[in-house]
């Protein structure tokens, strides 16, 4: 349930010529199901194959075909729902959707609409430290994706790709609870964040394999409030959906636009028309595609070909034991186990394989230092060279061999970065690093105190006026970690230093 720290954010209000108005958006998520083969078939789920080459017979609905359940997509579809704190339904039951489009080549699509397999479960959306916003889920149902036309191959043909057909997608429907641009894509965010945790989708949104359809409405300061007393949809604005959105940045442009230019029809006396949305990039606007249909206009009905879909709550069960730590949890740990702050936390456990890679690195040592060392050093180097943590060319145990010597007093921050350059580009053990170029920290206080002496000796002058400030003691400094080759125990010599100037 929500933690009751966290502060729920302000609605974006937005101003009308004549009124103050908010926004209302419910989201509804296609992603598609990591799984090897299609829901109803054997066939390959692989991307980028050669057009055609990844149908079954019964993808491309032929005479005879019949469905048969992939238990692994159902299994996947569980683990979904357990890990948005959901209701999972033991029995939901298909329907065919019935619509005509070229990519679909059964003439309807095998969906769930009346008795989805996850029920009403709930997201955590951080909108920053100690800021968040509770979003409901309203269910999740299983169904199958349709192909895709190709028009830009031949100026008088169209062609179909039936690859995508037969796909397993979640359809992922949130309730009208997010309140702002900024809400909509850090709630995709976090949702993609949990699946990828999860193991239940990819979320590579440049592929299509998250992609979403954005409802979008507005109403006057107070309406929305109403709503949530009597959950009665009277209260809001009529919504439009924005069709198959893939990038977050898209996703607020659209929103933004879709806003005003409803406030603008409302406020010269105009009517929403409930409908069906594209949004143009390149122009920044979103553009009618058609009329909103209604559920009754698809002539939904039970599909005959597949028994309802009942399942065991001790198989529920197995898989709730299986889950892993899912982010929210994740960083909390973070703060609590390596002492971190919620930012370095939430940085850290963006993605899993960076939260393990950080692991690694922090294992009995200290945690703060070892954050600033991973998202500082490693993280910075890995973008600015476009590569992700599983392409490091330094491994979270040198990473954290590096970190130990500098708790160890064995080599000085500025060191540590030299060692990790060459680590990071050659491999070596950061430790065989520093025995064999000769870096290792001088803490001996007989060497530092003679480049001490040295120092102070050399320089009369400008012992004289330390003496008289006492902030140009780091002058000294500077000049003792110069003559050492920067090997010299920092704090060693600031003390020394201080002593012998009798400051």
């Amino acid at each position: 349930m929500l933690d009751l720290s966290y502060e729920t954010p302000k609605p974006k209000v937005i101003a009308g010529a004549k009124h103050d108005w908010e926004l209302v958006i419910g989201m509804e998520v296609h992603a598609q199901v990591a799984s090897k083969a299609k829901l109803f078939s054997g066939a390959s789920t692989e991307f980028g194959a050669e057009p055609n080459s990844n149908v079954a017979f019964v993808d491309a609905a032929m005479p005879g075909m019949l469905p048969v359940v992939n238990e692994f997509c159902v299994e996947q579809a569980v683990r979904t729902g357990l890990g948005l704190k959901a209701k999972i339904n033991l029995r939901s039951a298909f329907d065919r959707k019935n619509y005509f489009y070229p990519d679909l080549p059964q003439g309807y699509q095998i969906s769930q609409l009346y008795h989805p397999i996850v029920g009403e479960g709930e997201i955590l959306v951080d909108m920053g430290p100690g800021v968040a916003r509770l979003v409901r889920v309203e269910r999740i149902h299983i169904e199958q994706d349709a192909g895709k036309s190709i028009h830009d191959m031949d100026p008088n043909m169209s062609f179909v790709d039936l690859n995508r057909t037969g796909v397993a997608l979640m359809e992922i429907v949130s309730r009208p609870d997010i309140r702002g641009p900024e809400e909509a894509a850090a709630y995709i965010a976090k949702l993609r964040q949990i699946l990828r945790y999860l193991g239940t989708c990819d979320g590579n949104m440049q592929n299509g394999n998250l992609r979403a359809d954005v409802n979008v409405s507005v109403c006057r300061p107070g309406q929305y409030e109403k709503y949530q007393e009597t959950q009665d949809f009277s209260h809001l604005g009529t919504r439009c959906e924005i069709k198959n959105m893939n990038s977050m940045r898209f996703i607020q442009q659209a929103i933004d636009y879709e806003a005003r230019r409803q406030i603008q029809i409302l406020e010269s006396g105009g009517e929403i028309v409930q409908e069906t949305r594209l949004y143009d990039p390149d122009k920044g606007e979103t553009r009618s595609m058609r009329s909103k249909e209604e559920a009754h206009d698809y002539r939904y009905f039970p599909d005959p070909d597949l028994l309802p879909l009942e399942i065991e709550q001790a198989w529920v069960d197995d898989i709730a034991a299986s889950l892993p730590e899912l982010p929210d949890e994740k960083k909390a740990r973070f703060v609590k186990e390596f002492g971190l702050s919620e930012y370095d936390a939430s940085v850290l456990t963006a993605e899993h394989e960076n939260a393990a890679f950080f692991e690694r690195v922090a294992e009995g040592r200290d945690g703060k230092l070892a954050a600033n060392w991973v998202i500082n050093e490693l993280f910075g180097r890995l973008k600015k060279e476009g590569h992700d943590i599983t392409a490091s060319p330094i491994s979270p145990e040198n990473l954290g061999r590096i970190v130990g010597l500098i708790s160890k007093g064995d080599i000085s921050g500025k060191i540590a970065k030299d060692v990790f350059e060459i680590a990071y580009t050659s491999g070596r053990d950061p430790e065989e690093i520093v025995e064999t170029e000769g870096m290792k920290q001088v803490t001996d206080t007989g060497a530092i105190e003679a480049a001490v002496d040295e120092v102070i000796a050399a320089n009369p002058a400008q012992v004289e006026k330390a003496k008289q400030n006492p902030k140009l003691a780091g002058w000294f400094v500077g000049q003792v970690m110069k003559a050492t080759g920067g090997k010299a125990n920092p704090a060693a010599v600031n003390q020394m230093v201080t002593e012998k100037l009798g400051l």
